[in-house]
C-alpha cells in the first residue's frame, strides 16, 4: 500500500471495569488538532464488553467509533486486542494511530506496531503535523530528560505513538455530536489466548494521584531536607491539597516516585500550583507550566521557575510557608465565627 493510501488519526480508547480512561479524552483532544491540521478525521477505536456512555466519545471529538464488543474482550489481554486492532489498521488504513502510555498502551502498542511493520514513538510529550511537509512531528524526552527528540516516520503507516496521561488537554465537550458507532466483529480464537487471567486484584490506595488533585504543593532540593516536607503537607492540607515534588527530591530519596512531576515523572494542571525550593529546570516546567495558577517560593530570584509563575515570592520557604499556614488558619477562624 501507498502512503497516500492511509488516512485519518485513530485513538484506541482504554477501559477498565468497562469505564473509559481520561487518557484517551486527553488523546481525542489533540487527535481532533492533528486532523484539523491534516483534513482528516477522527476515529474512536473501542475494545471491551457493555463498556459505559461509548456515546460520550463523540461528545469529546470522535468523528466515528469503531466497537469491537465482545465478550473474550472484557479484560485486556495482549494477543486479543492486538489481533482486533490489527484488522482495523488492515480494513481502515489509518494514518495515525494514538495511545495512552499507560500499562496497557505501553503492552500493546509495541505488540500492535510489530505486527502491521510500523514503527512506534513512545512516551511522547508533544505531536504536531510539520505545516511544511505534513510530516507527523512525536516529540519525546530522551536522555534521561536532558533533551528533547522529535521523531519521524516518513515510509511507514500507521504513525504510532504513545502517549502520556495528562499531557494533553481534554476538548470541550459538545453533546449536540451524535455519532453512529461501528461495530467490528473480530473472531477471538482459543489459540489466540496464549495465557489465562484467573483473578485481577485492584490495588487499594487512600492516596489521591497528583494528577487528579486540584492543589498541589510541591517541593524540590530547596526544601533543605526530608523533614521539611511536614510543613509542605500542612500547607497542603489547609488548601485542600496534597504534596509533590520535583525529581531531585526523588532522586535524594525524599519523596516517593509516584509523587514526581516533569518529563520523567507524571504531568499536572491542577488549579493551583505552588513550587517551592524548586528552581525551575526545563524538565520539571514541562510536567506543571499548564497548571492554572502558579506561585513560585524561591531563595534565587533569578529562578527559571519565576519565568512562569503568576506570582513569585522570594526568601525562605521556611519561614514563609508556616506564615501562610497561619494566615489561612486566622482566615479559617474569622469565617466560622
Amino acid at each position: 500500500m501507498k502512503k497516500e493510501d492511509y488516512s485519518g488519526v485513530f485513538v484506541f480508547i482504554e477501559q477498565k471495569d468497562q469505564k473509559i480512561q481520561n487518557v484517551s479524552i486527553e488523546l481525542l483532544g489533540k487527535a481532533q488538532e492533528l486532523a484539523k491540521d491534516l483534513g482528516q478525521e477522527v476515529t474512536a477505536v473501542l475494545v471491551g464488553h457493555n463498556v459505559e456512555h461509548v456515546e460520550r466519545l463523540g461528545h469529546y471529538g470522535a468523528d466515528n467509533i469503531l466497537y469491537a464488543n465482545q465478550k473474550d474482550l472484557n479484560i485486556f489481554m495482549t494477543e486479543p486486542y492486538t489481533k482486533v486492532l490489527a484488522e482495523v489498521i488492515d480494513n481502515k488504513k489509518p494514518e495515525i494511530f494514538l495511545f495512552g502510555a499507560t500499562a496497557i498502551g505501553r503492552d500493546l502498542a509495541p505488540k500492535l506496531a510489530g505486527r502491521v511493520f510500523t514503527g512506534l514513538t513512545a512516551d511522547c510529550t508533544s505531536l504536531e503535523i510539520s505545516a511544511e511537509n505534513r510530516d507527523f512531528l512525536m516529540t519525546r524526552p530522551a536522555f534521561g530528560g536532558n533533551i528533547m527528540a522529535t521523531i519521524i516516520c516518513p515510509d511507514h503507516r500507521p504513525q504510532m505513538a504513545t502517549v502520556r496521561p495528562g499531557v494533553m488537554k481534554k476538548s470541550e465537550i459538545d453533546t449536540t455530536r451524535n455519532i453512529e458507532i461501528e461495530s467490528i466483529d473480530v473472531q477471538i480464537n482459543p489459540e489466540d489466548k496464549i495465557y489465562e487471567i484467573l483473578e485481577v486484584v485492584n490495588e487499594k490506595t487512600e492516596k489521591m494521584d497528583i494528577q487528579e488533585a486540584n492543589v498541589l504543593i510541591s517541593g524540590g532540593r530547596g526544601v533543605g531536607n526530608p523533614e521539611n516536607f511536614v510543613k509542605l503537607n500542612e500547607l497542603a492540607h489547609e488548601l485542600g491539597g496534597i504534596v509533590s515534588s520535583s525529581r531531585a527530591a526523588v532522586d535524594i530519596g525524599w519523596m516517593p516516585k509516584e509523587v514526581q512531576v516533569g518529563q520523567t515523572g507524571k504531568t499536572v494542571r491542577p488549579n493551583l500550583y505552588i513550587a517551592c525550593g524548586i528552581s525551575g529546570a526545563i524538565q520539571h516546567l514541562a510536567g506543571m507550566e499548564e497548571s492554572e495558577f502558579i506561585v513560585a517560593i524561591n531563595k534565587d530570584e533569578t529562578a527559571p521557575i519565576f519565568e512562569v509563575a503568576d506570582v513569585g515570592i522570594v526568601g525562605d520557604l521556611n519561614k514563609i510557608i508556616p506564615a501562610l499556614i497561619d494566615e489561612l488558619r486566622l482566615a479559617k477562624e474569622a469565617k466560622n465565627q
